[in-house]
């Protein structure tokens, strides 16, 4: 009775369902920022960032691997299922970090499996969404990511230091056991019933599991192969960032662990801005391919001031840039969604967080690599007085390389988005039935063997984007 209840109040798929899902996931992890980079260190004391990139690198390579999969089965048997599997298996490993720490990282280094939660809840916001609405509504959700890092390190820190490490994995867990109560008894699905109920008895076929047969149909397509490699260069270099910036500005830029929290709090607030306030209206007067260069142009700025700057307000100055360049990833994903069919959404934008994952696992190594070549150290848990010394002050002249070699393969990024088309969606109609498909696939030219109602025989033949430029 109370479970029928509490559907019955809930009502219709809203993007507040996908909000809080994300929120609730991203905040438990959030909150072990400083407990994991500590275990990290105690579990490898001699590699703690070779381990670190080699975990990441697995766990990327995994989420790579199997995002198109998921992706595609969401599109044929619903969205919940497949958000219930990946939170769950994304957040449990938590437990663990107190229990067993080898357990936990070669459960996380496993759950790369499964952590493709963006992908099924972006395929969920593009359900419910109109057109117009949804570089919005997808601005919303990568706030929410950002906003559950606002406070999430500063309290998990606080906490661990008063408390110590186990009550803040107790938090994250209990918080994550939330999240996935609350998708199985809250969040309702958002695939409309007919497409799932023409899709049972149909098996989802290898070519549509496979990523790199995703990968061979990105050539075939080229406004998804322009923007699969701009979100590759571009999220490569951000995906290192994230691996090690925090323990960067403490160590080689002498932040304090108040003042690190502050960046913190500082760049998840203005990005929540930029991905709701600032999106909406550039996505309105520029339109969506501007924004996503105008996004780029923001992250070449900052990770350009990130490499060459040495003092504390430089950091904070190009930490305000961070936060606009933020609003790149929505903004490719309101793309991406615009001009593709309703039943490819979850196999298109699980191809896109693929990738996303791949960036993952290749981004960590390719910083903690550049660092040991230049020989900036990371290695000791807590910053030190005076950490340069006079006989290495001439190798600082460049305090973070990594920064700026990311800072180039944006400018690759950059140079690949110019050629993005502009406009899709005027060429053919987003429809949410096979019958138009086929008919809008037959009478466009596609040239392709006459399609059945078999959901899954249309991606063999057409390209994932189905209005884009050939």
């Amino acid at each position: 009775m109370l479970i029928k209840h509490i559907r019955r109040s809930v009502g219709r798929a809203k993007v507040a369902h996908a909000v809080v899902v994300i929120f609730m996931e991203f905040f438990a992890w959030g909150l072990l920022t400083t407990p994991m980079l500590t275990v990290l260190h105690e579990t490898f004391p001699q590699h703690t960032f070779l381990m670190n990139g080699l975990i990441q690198g697995v766990k990327g390579l995994l989420s790579f691997m199997s995002a198109p999969l998921i992706g595609a089965l969401s599109d044929v048997w619903g969205r919940k299922s497949f958000l219930l599997l990946t939170v769950f298996f994304t957040c449990a490993p938590i437990p663990l970090m107190r229990i067993s720490p080898w357990w936990f990282f070669a459960l996380m280094s496993v759950s790369g499996l499964f952590s493709v939660t963006f992908s099924v809840i972006f395929a969920y916001v593009a359900d419910i969404t109109e057109e117009h609405e949804r570089s919005t509504a997808y601005g919303l959700v990568s706030a929410t990511f950002a906003a559950s890092l606002v406070t999430s390190p500063a309290i998990g820190a606080f906490l661990s230091v008063q408390y110590g490490d186990s009550l803040v994995v107790l938090l994250a867990t209990i918080i994550a056991v939330a999240d996935i109560l609350f998708v199985l008894l809250v969040v309702p699905e958002s695939l409309p019933d007919k497409m799932r109920l023409s899709s049972w008895g149909f098996p989802i076929s290898w070519e549509q599991a496979d990523p790199f047969a995703s990968l061979r149909k990105v050539g075939k397509d080229s406004t998804v192969l322009l923007i699969c490699v701009t979100v590759f260069l571009s999220y490569l270099p951000e995906a290192g960032q994230y691996s090690s910036f925090f323990l960067y500005l403490g160590q080689v830029i002498n932040f304090s662990s108040e003042a690190i929290a502050g960046f913190i709090a500082m760049v998840g607030i203005l990005s929540i801005i930029a991905q709701t306030l600032l999106l909406s209206v550039l996505m309105k007067r520029i339109g969506n391919k501007s924004t996503v260069l105008l996004g780029l142009g923001f992250q070449l700025f900052q990770l350009a001031w990130y490499g060459f700057g040495s003092e504390p307000w430089m950091m904070w100055a190009a930490g305000t840039v961070a936060a606009m360049s933020s609003i790149t990833f929505p903004a490719v994903s309101a793309l991406v969604s615009r001009c593709t069919d309703h039943d490819q959404q979850g196999a298109v934008q699980g191809m896109i967080t693929g990738i996303r994952g791949l960036c993952n696992g290749l981004g960590p190594a390719m910083f903690g690599f550049i660092f040991f070549l230049f020989n900036v150290e990371l290695k000791e848990m807590n910053p030190v007085p005076n950490p340069i010394t006079p006989g290495t002050e001439e190798k600082s002249a460049i305090p973070g390389p990594p920064f700026l070699f990311g800072a180039c393969t944006v400018v690759l990024a950059l140079l690949v988005a110019v050629f993005i088309p502009a406009q899709h969606a005027p060429a053919v109609k987003t429809c949410s039935t096979r019958v138009l498909t086929e008919a809008v696939s037959s009478g466009g030219g596609g040239g392709g063997p006459e399609n059945s109602s078999v959901p899954v025989s249309d991606e063999d033949n057409e390209p994932l984007l189905q209005d884009s430029s050939l």
